[in-house]
C-alpha cells in the first residue's frame, strides 16, 4: 500500500463517471448522426454541446487538483510544490489552447 493520499476528485468520482458516460453517449450519437447523414448544423450543434461538457469536466478536475494536490504540495513546500505548480500551469495552458 502507498502513502500517497487519494486524488482530489475521488470524493466526486461517481459524478465524474456519470458525466463521462453521458459524454460517451454524446459521441456515439454524433457517430450515428454522421452515419444517418444528418444536417451539418445539427451535427455541429451536438459537437459544441459535447465540447462544452468536456470542458466543464476538465475545469472541475482542475479545480479539484488545485484545491487538493497543489494545496497539499504547497503546504509541504520544496521541490514537490514547485512540480505541482508547474503541472497546474501546464494543464491550464493546455485548456486555454484547446
Amino acid at each position: 500500500m502507498t502513502d500517497t493520499p487519494p486524488h482530489g476528485y475521488i470524493s466526486a468520482k461517481a459524478d465524474y463517471q456519470r458525466r463521462l458516460r453521458r459524454i460517451e453517449g454524446q459521441a456515439r450519437g454524433l457517430q450515428r448522426m454522421v452515419d444517418e447523414e444528418q444536417y451539418c448544423i445539427d451535427i455541429l450543434t451536438q459537437v459544441s454541446a459535447m465540447t462544452k461538457a468536456l470542458q466543464s469536466v476538465a475545469l472541475e478536475l482542475l479545480d479539484d487538483h488545485l484545491a487538493h494536490c497543489v494545496r497539499d504540495a504547497a503546504d509541504a513546500g520544496g521541490d514537490t510544490a514547485d512540480e505541482k505548480l508547474r503541472e497546474a500551469s501546464q494543464a491550464i495552458a493546455r485548456l486555454v489552447r484547446s
